[in-house]
């Protein structure tokens, strides 16, 4: 088990969209008030703190994001209406710290789980909580291995 930092995340982001390689939910529980996914094995549950899966996928999407900066920042651009300086620095700065959503506490993150839910967005684990795969409808490369 790894050793969680005392500023570590007291959530599971993605809880209910974590799926083992065999497509069963790894659930979200607490073991000493650390948040943990518990990923079937056969008969077992292997659990894995969340932090580190939660990590994984952050990477990834950011990743993915950043690749596509140029295009994502001109479509928030347009859909708010805005196009000046000011706007597009704001929006490649959230992308660029996007991260941040881990330690975030004002995040409202049952209102992204259903976001995220309702988009097909789903990640599959290994036993040992590492991603072998991003379901991200509309990213034709979803898989990471």
């Amino acid at each position: 088990m790894r050793v969680t930092a005392p500023n570590a995340i007291r959530r599971a982001l993605f809880a209910d969209l974590i799926f083992n390689e065999e497509g069963q939910t790894a659930k979200a529980v607490y073991i000493g008030g650390v948040p943990h996914y518990a990923v079937p094995d056969g008969d077992f549950l292997r659990h894995v703190e969340a932090e580190y899966v939660d990590r994984q996928i952050v990477a990834l999407m950011q990743e993915r994001i950043l690749a596509m900066r140029d295009v994502i920042t001109e479509g928030v651009m347009h859909m708010i209406g805005q196009g000046d300086v000011f706007t597009r620095a704001s929006i490649e700065h959230a992308i660029e710290n996007m991260d941040h959503i881990l330690e975030a506490d004002n995040v409202d993150v049952d209102e992204l789980r259903t976001a995220l839910w309702m988009t097909g967005f789903r990640a599959t684990v290994d036993v040992h909580g590492d991603v072998v795969h991003l379901e991200i409808p509309g990213w034709e490369d979803g898989e990471y291995e």
